[in-house]
């Protein structure tokens, strides 16, 4: 298939990012069919988010040896711990998490696509994912006293769209794992 470790753990691990992005989008979904969300439900079903997050971002970060990568799983790691040991956290302090978690996210996303561009041609899916994060965590940043309503519409449409990219490029990358066939000389 490839010489690149990251696109071949990634293309062998196609699943975990289809995994990714249903929780994603079953988080996004959620945001929008029930906006009246208490701030504690909120907190904790970002926290089981960023786990998840987290973990999947770690076992392929470790498998590729993608150091970038496993530093994105600790910090959703971190998010998510945080979330649960502090579930009373305040509306402003959750929006700052978020925000930061995005933003670093989409750094080392635009990073990796970077790095995967050259064994992958049109991988636009991993940077328009960067910098949807990026964007992201900037508009909370700069609309720290959104209401909560707004908080949730807005964290329920950056999993939605993030989540359906992911489950987008899992597909592309078990593209990669077909055989292909061999050209006659």
């Amino acid at each position: 298939m490839t010489n690149f470790p990251l696109l071949t753990v990634f293309a062998s691990h196609w699943w975990m990012l289809l995994l990714r992005g249903i929780v994603a989008v079953l988080f996004g979904v959620l945001a929008f069919m029930v906006p009246g969300l208490t701030l504690v439900a909120l907190v904790l079903l970002f926290g089981a988010y960023a786990l998840v997050d987290g973990v999947t971002a770690i076992f392929i970060g470790g498998r590729a040896r993608a150091w970038s990568l496993l530093l994105v799983g600790v910090l959703g790691l971190i998010a998510g711990i945080l979330t649960f040991i502090f579930p009373g956290i305040t509306a402003l302090w959750l929006l700052i998490l978020i925000a930061s978690w995005a933003v670093v996210r989409g750094v080392f996303e635009i990073v990796a696509a970077i790095k995967l561009r050259k064994e992958l041609t049109n991988e636009w899916l991993l940077i328009l994912g960067g910098v949807f994060s990026i964007i992201f965590g900037l508009l909370l940043f700069t609309n720290p006293a959104a209401g909560t309503l707004t908080m949730v519409w807005l964290i329920g449409a950056y999993t939605l769209v993030f989540g359906i990219m992911m489950i987008v490029l899992s597909f592309r990358l078990r593209g990669l794992l077909k055989p292909r066939p061999a050209v006659a000389s």
